[in-house]
Parts: structure tokens; sequence; C-alpha cells
């Protein structure tokens, strides 16, 4: 398989999924000077990059038609297998040469399949999970976690390298989405904490912006709360990262425990918690939302 290297003015990139995060990480790739082709579902939420000079396309096939690498981000494992394996589906527009990049936190067995299928027709494939919210998109400072070949990941790297501050390749196929399960599973006992202990400070009667500049600067201290604990003060639950699709990577990260016969209590009642979130309404909203779920649980009215 021949796979050119990413060369700004050159290559052409395509993007599908254009939300929350999608929207920035294309931009900073354009700013690089990347032309790109972008999809969304919505198309107007694709209205700024297409004002910025991207070209928008009807299908994900008709992006891969016009681009050398294709980079998803999307909600669920069905609308990555859909994007990228059905009749439309980017695969289906891909040359030989061409290489696709999902960067939507999925199945590791998607990752494969993708893999596998993208083989047949002589186009790479690589799985490739971020981490750091909206923060870290606007910011082009994510924390990416790419499975697949080395010299795919080489070839796409300086497009890698317009979105992201830590760029880092895992392994296999794969082996990004499963590293992205670690960093999910991390994450979620770090957010019961982090709400229970602003909680605890507002029934003791503290002063929590007080309170946050003592806490955060020690052993205490950490992403979650320097990024969501200010928005929390605020009452900003808006999203970083939606709620719903938290509990998607929870439930992904629980099923492949299972099946390596391995006990995650801590992610279990994690997943059980933002359940509770969701049915409160608050799905769309920010996975700090927890507090407001917490809040209730404890008749605490504010």
């Amino acid at each position: 398989m021949q796979i050119t290297t990413a060369q700004p003015g050159k290559t052409r990139i395509g993007w599908i999924g254009t939300g929350v995060m999608g929207r920035w990480m294309c931009e900073h790739a354009m700013k690089k000077g990347f032309a790109a082709t972008v999809y969304n579902r919505s198309a107007d939420k694709a209205r700024p990059l297409v004002d910025a000079g991207a070209t928008l396309a009807a299908t994900p096939k008709a992006v891969a038609e016009r681009s050398d690498i294709v980079f998803a981000i999307v909600g669920f494992p069905k609308d990555v297998r859909e994007v990228f394996l059905g009749a439309d589906g980017a695969l289906a527009g891909a040359k030989p040469g061409t290489v696709l990049v999902d960067m939507t936190t999925s199945e590791p067995s998607l990752a494969k399949e993708i893999y596998e299928a993208a083989k047949v027709k002589g186009v790479g494939a690589l799985d490739a999970p971020v981490s750091g919210g909206d923060v870290g998109a606007k910011n082009a400072a994510l924390s990416i976690m790419i499975g697949g070949d080395k010299d795919v990941v080489a070839a796409v790297q300086p497009v890698f390298e317009a979105m992201g501050k830590t760029i880092v390749h895992q392994g296999a196929a794969g082996a990004g989405q499963h590293t992205k399960m670690v960093n999910q599973i991390l994450i979620s006992s770090n957010m019961i904490a982090l709400c229970e202990g602003l909680l605890y400070g507002y029934k003791a009667g503290l002063d929590l912006e007080t309170v946050f500049k003592s806490v955060s600067v020690g052993a205490a201290g950490s992403k979650a709360l320097e990024v969501l604990g200010p928005r929390m003060l605020a009452r900003n639950f808006e999203p970083g990262f939606y709620v719903e699709h938290f509990i998607k990577d929870m439930g992904i990260a629980l099923a492949e425990a299972e099946a390596m016969n391995l006990c995650l209590p801590g992610l279990a009642l994690a997943k059980q918690l933002y359940e509770a979130v969701r049915a409160q309404g608050y799905g769309r909203k920010g996975t700090h939302a927890l507090l407001l779920a917490l809040e209730h649980i404890n008749n605490v009215r504010r």
C-alpha cells in the first residue's frame, strides 16, 4: 500500500462530523494549509468551515471522492459504521492510497473491522480518538491516541500536529480505542470525586471559589477540576463533552472489561450515576452535570 505523507497546500483532507470538537479540529488543519471537504448530518453546523473556505459535500462517500485523508468524529459506533462502511460511506468513495481516520471514541472491534475492510481496497485506516474536550479542540492541544500501521501514522502526522500536542502511536488497529477506554475509566471516578467534593463544600457553607483556590493546586488538583470546576461554580453545564457520549464510552469500556474477565466496580458505579443524570434530562449537557444529579439525590436546591 502506497501512502503519501500529508503536505499542506497539496494534500486534500475530508472531514465528517463538525460538532463541538470536529469543527475546531478541521479548522486548525485548514489554517495549516490543508484544503477541506466537509460533511455533517446537520449541514448548518458545517457553515463556519464553509465560510472559511471548505467545500460542503452531500455524503461521506462524496467527501472521500475529493480527499486524500478522511477524518471523522461522530457520536456513536453505529454512526461510525455508517459514515465509513455504509453504502454512502467514506470507504465506498475512497481510492487506493486514501487514508481513513476515525477520531470518534468507539469500539476497538469496529476499528479493526474498518481496518480490515479498508486493507482489501488498498486504503489505510487509523483509529485515533482524542482527549481534551472542547477546550483542547479549540486550542489545538488535544491528546491523540492512535492505532494502525506505523507508516500510515507517519503519513498523517502533519495533520495530527495541527490538532494536538500529544500524539502517540499506541499499536495495531484498535489500540487507539483501547487507550481511550483507559482514559475514560480514569476520568469516570474522578468526576464523581469532583462533584461530591464541591457538593460537600457547598453544604458545609464554604465559599466555593475560595475552596477552589486551595484545592486546585495541591494533590487534589486535576485537569477536570481546572477546566470544569469554574464552569460548575458558574452553574454553566453546557457541553464540552456530552453526558450521553460519556455513557456510551463507559458502556464500551465495561463490555471490553467483561470480555477480559475484569471487574471494574468504580466504572460500573460511575455509569449508573450518569444514567441518573440522563434520566433527569441532562443527556445533552456536559459531563460535569453529574453535580445536578447528586444535588437532586441529596435534595440540595440551588
